[in-house]
C-alpha cells in the first residue's frame, strides 16, 4: 500500500525542517507532494533555500491524503496560519480521524488557529508555547497524541520524520529508514 503525504510550502519556512520531512518520508516510499500556498511553485525559505513545490495547494483540494504535514519557521507559519483553504483542510483531517502535524512554530501558530489542538497534548517550539490555549503543551522534542504529530523545532525534525514514517508505515519501515540514515 502507498500512502501520500502532503508538506505544504509557503514564503519563510524553515529549511532544515522542510528538507529532512520531504527526504525521510521518500526515504520510506510514501508518495510525497510539496504543495505551495503561494500563488507560485517557487518558494523561500527562511534561511535562503529556495524550494521549487510539486504542485499548487489548490490544486489538491479535493485529494485525500493519509498525512498533512505544516514545517515551521514564524514567517513561513504565519503564511500557514492566514491561508484559509489550508485552515478547512487540516480541520477536515483532524475530522476524519487521519493525520496531521506541525513542527516549530506551525503547531502553535496555524494548528492552534484552526482550532485543531483543542484537550491535546502536543508540542511546539518552546519559545512559542505562551501562543497556545485550550490544549496541554508537553515539552519533549516529539509528542504523539491520536492522529495529531507534533515537534519542537529543527533538532527534531529527524525524529519528527521518523515518527511520521512509523505513524504512516509502522515500526519496520521506521526502523529500515533508521538504519539507512545511520540513526
Amino acid at each position: 500500500m502507498t500512502f501520500r503525504a502532503l508538506i505544504t510550502l509557503a514564503e519563510g519556512i524553515d529549511d532544515l525542517q522542510t528538507v529532512t520531512l520531504i527526504d525521510v518520508l521518500r526515504r520510506a516510499k510514501v508518495e510525497v507532494v510539496a504543495a505551495s500556498i503561494e500563488g507560485r511553485r517557487m518558494i523561500t525559505c527562511a534561511r535562503g533555500t529556495r524550494l521549487t513545490a510539486d504542485a499548487m495547494l489548490v490544486d489538491l483540494l479535493a485529494q485525500p491524503f493519509d498525512l498533512l504535514v505544516l514545517p515551521g519557521g514564524e514567517v513561513g507559519s504565519q503564511h500557514l496560519a492566514a491561508h484559509q483553504p489550508l485552515q478547512q483542510l487540516i480541520k477536515d483531517q483532524a475530522a476524519a480521524g487521519r493525520l496531521f502535524a506541525g513542527i516549530g512554530e506551525s503547531p502553535a501558530l496555524a494548528l492552534q488557529a484552526f482550532g485543531v489542538l483543542r484537550q491535546r497534548r502536543m508540542t511546539c517550539l518552546p519559545s512559542a508555547s505562551h501562543r497556545l490555549s485550550g490544549c496541554n503543551f508537553v515539552d519533549q522534542p516529539v509528542v504523539v497524541d491520536g492522529n495529531c504529530i507534533t515537534a519542537q523545532g529543527s533538532g527534531a525534525a529527524l525524529p519528527f520524520a521518523l515518527a511520521l514514517v512509523e505513524q504512516l508505515c509502522g515500526k519496520a519501515a521506521r526502523a529500515a529508514v533508521a538504519v539507512e540514515l545511520v540513526v
